[in-house]
C-alpha cells in the first residue's frame, strides 16, 4: 500500500506547489487537510478543489471556527493570554486545533506522515511538530520548505511548469496569518525596525487617527466568557466577531513589537487583534472586581508562563494542563458586566458590575456609611511592618543604615 501523508493546506503557493513536490520526494500519496479558524479569505470548497487539482488524492475541510473560538480562545481569554504582555497568542493558539485535525485525518485516511509548510526558523514549525507528537507519537513528520528544500522560486517555477490553478506573478511582500482571534504581518520592509508600518500594513483595523464617534459596549461575561453583548446573547465566535468589528471600527488592536521566538531569533511583527484586546481588556477588569488579592497575584504569574508555554507549541503539555486547571478555577465569579468606550484605537472601561463582586462601597467610601474600622489600623502596621524594623534595627548596630548624605532613601 503506498504511504500516505496529510498536509496542512492552505490553498497559497507554497503549499499548493507542496502537494505534488511530496510525491515526487518521498514516493507518498498527499492528502491536503485544510481547517478554517475565521482566516476569511478563499470560499473553503474552491481551497478543497484546488488541492485535488493540484494531485491530492483525498481534501478534507472543517469547518473549525465555533471550536477554535469555545475551546483555544475563550480559554487564551480566561488566561488573559499576552506573550511578552503584549501578543494575544494569535497564531499560537490556531495551531493546535489545525493538528488536531490533521491527525484525525492522518487516522481516517491512513497517513503515517503530517506535513506542514514553516521555515526552519519561525516559531510555527515547533508548534506544529510538538503538537502532532503530543497527540499522535507513532505519527512522522515532514516539512518541505524546509526538508526539501522548496523555495519560493522552486515553487513558482514548478507550479508553472504543472500548471497548476494558482498565481505566481504576483508577490506580497508580506508573511501574513490570519484567524478570528487577530492577524499577524511580518517580513518585507518591516524587517527593518526603523521603518513605520503603512497603511497597507493592516487589514482588520482602521486607522485611529481620525476616528469615528465614540462607541460604548457591554460586555456580559459568565465563568469568564462573554456571553451578551449589549444586552443580545452570543456564543463566543459570535463575541469575537462582533467585537472586531466594532474595535476594529476604532482602530483598537494594533501592536508593534520585537518578539523573541523560541529558535532564538528575534523578530518584527505587527499584529492586529481587535477583538482579542478589547475582549481580554473587559475581562482583566471583571477579574479586578472578583478575584480576591492574593489569588489575583499569583494568577498574573499562572498568566505569564501560560502564555510563554502556548507560544512555545506547549499547548497540550503536562504543565499547560495544570495550569489551565488553576484558570479554570480563579474563573468561578468573573461574572457581570463591563462597560467600555471604544474610540481612538483604545478601549476604556468605565464601568463594572457584578453580583459576586469583592468591591464593598460601606468599606471603600470616605463618606458617610464608612463601615471601615480605622482604629484597626495601627495595629496592623505595627505587625506588619515588624520584620522590616527589626531588620532596619540589625543594620544599624552594624553600620549600614541608610546614609541620608547619598540620597538613596
Amino acid at each position: 500500500m503506498t504511504d500516505r501523508v496529510v498536509l496542512a493546506y492552505s490553498g497559497g503557493l507554497d503549499t499548493s506547489v507542496a502537494i505534488g513536490w511530496i510525491a515526487e520526494a518521498t514516493g507518498a500519496e498527499v492528502v491536503a487537510v485544510a481547517v478554517d479558524v475565521g482566516q476569511g479569505g478563499e470560499d473553503m470548497e474552491v481551497v478543497r478543489r484546488r488541492a485535488l487539482e493540484c494531485g491530492a488524492v483525498e481534501a478534507y475541510v472543517a469547518d473549525a471556527r465555533d471550536e477554535f473560538a469555545a475551546e483555544y480562545c475563550m480559554p487564551a481569554l480566561r488566561a488573559n493570554g499576552l506573550y511578552l504582555d503584549r501578543y494575544p497568542l494569535v497564531s499560537a493558539i490556531s495551531r493546535p486545533v489545525i493538528v488536531k485535525h490533521l491527525v484525525r485525518a492522518a487516522r481516517q485516511f491512513g497517513a503515517t506522515t503530517v506535513a506542514h509548510g514553516c521555515t526552519g526558523k519561525g516559531n510555527d514549525q515547533v508548534r506544529f511538530e510538538v503538537a502532532t507528537t503530543s497527540l499522535a507519537p507513532d505519527l512522522r513528520t515532514v516539512a518541505p520548505v524546509r526538508d526539501l528544500a522548496l523555495t519560493r522560486e522552486k515553487a513558482i517555477e514548478y507550479a508553472e511548469r504543472h500548471d497548476l490553478p494558482i498565481a505566481t506573478t504576483k508577490k506580497n511582500p508580506f508573511s501574513i496569518d490570519q484567524n478570528v482571534w487577530g492577524r499577524a504581518v511580518e517580513t518585507g520592509f518591516l524587517e527593518d525596525i526603523w521603518n513605520e508600518p503603512t497603511k497597507d500594513v493592516y487589514s482588520y483595523t482602521d486607522d485611529p487617527t481620525f476616528p469615528p464617534v465614540a462607541d460604548e459596549v457591554v460586555v456580559t461575561f459568565e465563568g469568564g466568557v462573554p456571553v451578551a453583548l449589549d444586552g443580545v446573547a452570543v456564543t463566543p465566535l459570535q463575541a469575537i466577531q462582533e467585537m472586531n468589528r466594532r474595535a476594529g471600527a476604532q482602530g483598537v488592536g494594533r501592536i508593534d513589537i520585537v518578539e523573541d521566538r523560541l529558535v532564538g531569533i528575534k523578530s518584527r511583527e505587527i499584529y492586529e487583534a481587535p477583538g482579542a484586546m478589547a475582549l481580554i481588556t473587559a475581562h482583566q477588569e471583571l477579574e479586578n472586581v472578583t478575584l480576591e488579592r492574593e489569588q489575583a497575584r499569583f494568577k498574573r504569574t499562572v498568566e505569564q508562563r501560560w502564555a510563554e508555554l502556548v507560544y512555545d507549541g506547549m499547548w497540550f503539555s503536562p504543565l499547560k494542563k495544570n495550569l489551565d486547571t488553576f484558570v479554570d478555577e480563579t474563573q468561578r465569579y468573573v461574572s457581570g458586566d463591563i462597560r467600555m468606550v471604544l474610540h481612538g484605537g483604545r478601549a476604556t472601561v468605565t464601568g463594572r458590575r457584578s453580583e459576586s463582586s469583592l468591591y464593598d462601597f460601606n468599606l471603600a467610601t470616605y463618606d458617610e456609611g464608612d463601615a471601615f474600622d480605622q482604629s484597626h489600623a495601627r495595629g496592623f502596621i505595627e505587625i506588619y511592618g515588624l520584620a522590616a524594623k527589626q531588620a532596619a534595627a540589625r543594620d544599624e548596630r552594624f553600620g549600614h543604615g541608610v546614609d541620608f548624605g547619598k540620597g538613596n532613601f
